[in-house]
């Protein structure tokens, strides 16, 4: 297997930071490069910039065109689908469950 590409780049931290990551690489049986580039992986977003954006955005069901099945969210139209199989309520409130594409998964709250 080839080994990935790898960037490298200097990081200066103050002593009592990098005691601190230390002990916890230690702790965690991983060098401090390795717990660094742990810690930072699970920080970074994963998905496309339509899940980073809007899962967990909250949409009130007046927004919601039951006849296109269209929803406007941050000026793009998208498809939805209402993880319970029922009509758009317009008295309720929904949140993006899911992001594929042009297509949102929502949940009435």
């Amino acid at each position: 297997m080839a080994k990935e590409k790898q960037k490298r780049f200097l990081l200066r931290m103050d002593e009592d930071l990098f005691q601190r990551l230390s002990l916890a690489a230690d702790a965690d049986s991983r060098s401090i490069n390795a717990y660094i580039v742990q810690l930072l992986s699970r920080a970074a977003p994963h998905g496309t910039w339509e899940q980073r954006q809007l899962i967990g955005r909250s949409l009130s069901g007046k927004e919601l065109d039951a006849k296109s099945g269209l929803v406007l969210v941050a000026g793009i139209y998208y498809r939805y689908l209402l993880e319970a199989p029922e009509k758009p309520d317009r008295t309720a409130s929904y949140t993006i469950t899911e992001s594929n594409g042009n297509i949102l998964t929502l949940k009435k709250i």
